[in-house]
């Protein structure tokens, strides 16, 4: 029996700072140290503060350390498994307080945070299924198959009021009725795993950390609308949550957990990937039948919508890996529980990606309905280096920026919606006063016209005119004519393109036009960007405390800097390239850009 256990991430983020390495480590130490029968090693999911790792928790105590490297996994064990002493310098900076060595869930990251989706993800071993089972793991299930008819099922998670979590935010139990309500056979249940959003990791946290909950939501989800087969669509980009997931069904198989007779019952359900090649347009519902059904993988008109007519032209039920990781807690502890979580009109939690310009990035999970400055300054620590914050820029290549006038807004999907923005997929990236909102809206735009799969006019020709107009802006070429264009056709792809891609490409373009307009009119009227970003429009200057020492002369690229030694040097503007190598290098801070 162990006494003492210390858990490790395994998560992508954390395997990219070699935690790997750690792990080996570790163990090395521990079968040293001969306490193999002692200690308790195990890798886990994502504790969600992916900037401070490699992350390792100790317990008892759940001692948080955090920004390791090597040697520290042999200390630890050494130091503290056995030694029992709290390694001061290896912690988390704000787990450590007047002495008190607090819990890795008391530090601010976390204490605002509500866990639902990730409820299992840095806590269970991953590869564990008796570990899942142990935590509540096939309750919902068991109770759906043994207390529940199909349609108790649906009914729960309607009353629920999940909404999908995949961007839309259509009501999940009012799809599921659809889809159990139409009429032919087979039906199919499908899970979403195509994640491609820019910053955007979510999904793959969930899979890599919690698989087991994905799978039972999709059988649950089997029954309740009468399908007895279901694939998981996911990129290939994503290879240990695909190794995660071949693993997991394979062991679920074999417990009676998939398969025939579930919990030898009369209920069969069975599982599958599919692999994305990593189109982002894949992530469309109807793209993605394309693509399982072995066609390229482009929309399809609506109607009829997938619960009538999807998969191989049958009925089709098809949700995110999210909005599964909600289910069988739902069916479990009841739809009132879930809807006494988060807002009047958006139940539950919602996991985001914090990304860009703050202290703490990651992945965090917070009840509908917390307020934005709350996330920023208090779970993501606020800006980095103090600099004043910007905007935040919600829902991917597909949401739009929020400024700091709306801060206090409650995050719901009806409110972001109503800002311009929209909830999306959960990714949140966050700007400060260095950040240029014209290239912003230009990089996303050219991100979504990159990845539109050309099928309608609007979004294949619109998006690209939209996108030379933003490169004429940056460029210092355009006019305010452009502006207004920029604003027609913005507006008119919207309504018009095929697909969600298509409809909400714009969104970048028309949520900084309805904020920033100001920065547009300086790109256009003044030939400067607010910002010092756009290189196009930067202008390098010298003012009068030059030394003369002659280092920015040394260090330009097209020799375009002059001055004797000792004496103020000046640029030439005409033959600068911008490169900035001028500013980094004067030892006085004399260069300027204006």
């Amino acid at each position: 029996m162990y006494n003492k256990q210390i858990l490790i991430c395994g998560d992508t983020g954390c395997r990219s700072s070699r935690s790997d390495k750690l792990e080996i480590e570790v163990r090395e130490a521990i079968k040293n140290a001969n306490v193999e029968n002692e200690i308790d090693v195990v890798r886990v999911g994502c504790f969600g503060l992916c900037e401070a790792g490699p992350i390792a928790v100790v317990y008892p105590g759940g001692k948080f350390y955090a920004y390791l490297k090597e040697g520290d996994g042999k200390r630890i064990v050494d130091e503290d498994l056995i030694g029992n002493k709290t390694i001061e310098e290896l912690l988390y900076p704000e787990s450590l307080s007047e002495d008190i060595t607090k819990s890795i869930y008391d530090v601010s990251f976390y204490t605002k945070q509500k866990k639902i989706a990730h409820k299992n993800c840095g806590v269970i071993n991953p590869d564990s299924i008796e570990e899942y089972i142990a935590l509540d793991g096939y309750l919902g299930l068991h109770k759906a198959l043994t207390e529940m008819q199909p349609q108790d099922v649906v009914d729960e998670v309607k009353a629920s009021g999940l909404r999908g979590r995949g961007g839309g935010g259509f009501p999940t139990g009012l799809k599921w009725q659809f889809t159990k309500d139409a009429t032919g056979s087979p039906k199919y249940v499908l899970c979403n795993a195509d994640e491609g959003d820019p910053g955007a990791f979510m999904d793959r946290s969930i899979l890599e950390g919690d698989p087991y909950a994905v799978i039972e939501a999709m059988t649950i989800a089997g029954y309740a609308i009468g399908a007895n087969y279901g694939f998981i669509y996911i990129r290939a980009e994503y290879p240990s949550a695909v190794e995660k997931l071949e693993s997991s069904i394979a062991k679920a198989k074999e417990l009676n957990l998939l398969g025939q007779n579930i919990m030898g019952t009369d209920f069969s359900f069975d599982l599958e990937l599919r692999l994305g090649a990593g189109a982002f347009v894949c992530g469309e519902e109807m793209a993605l039948i394309e693509s399982i059904e072995g066609k390229r993988g482009i929309p399809r008109n609506k109607p009829p919508f997938p619960a009538n007519e999807g998969l191989w032209g049958k009925p089709t039920l098809i949700n995110n890996v999210e909005t599964y990781a909600n289910i069988a807690q739902i069916v479990y502890k009841g739809s009132d529980w879930f809807s006494s979580i988060g807002t009047e009109k958006s139940h539950g939690t919602k996991v985001f990606t914090l990304g860009g310009n703050i202290r703490r990035t990651g992945i965090i999970e917070v009840p509908m309905g917390t307020k934005l400055r709350d996330i920023i300054y208090e779970i993501g620590g606020g800006i980095i280096d103090d600099k004043e914050f910007k905007a935040v820029q919600t829902g991917g290549p597909s949401g739009g920026c929020i400024t700091k006038d709306y801060l206090d807004t409650p995050i719901d999907y009806d409110n972001l919606t109503a800002l311009g923005s929209m909830m999306g997929s959960g990714g949140m990236i966050v700007m400060d006063e260095s950040t240029c909102m014209v290239d912003i809206a230009r990089f996303f735009l050219e991100f979504t016209v990159d990845e539109s799969c050309g099928k309608c006019t609007p979004c294949r020709e619109g998006t690209k005119r939209m996108l030379e107009i933003l490169e004429k802006i940056t460029e210092g070429n355009g006019t305010l004519e452009d502006i207004d264009t920029l604003e027609e056709l913005g507006n008119m792809i919207k309504i018009s393109s095929l697909c969600g891609l298509g409809q909400s490409a714009p969104n970048p373009v028309l949520s900084t036009l309805r904020y920033f307009r100001d920065e547009y009119e300086a790109h256009v009227v003044d030939k400067k960007c607010p910002a010092g970003h756009c290189q196009a429009l930067l202008e390098y200057y010298i003012d009068d405390t030059c030394i003369g020492c002659r280092k920015c002369a040394r260090n330009c690229p097209t020799n375009c800097i002059s001055g004797k030694v000792k004496e103020v040097h000046v640029i030439d503007t005409e033959a600068c390239i911008k490169c900035g190598n001028c500013m980094e290098v004067c030892p006085t801070k004399s260069v300027h850009l204006r």
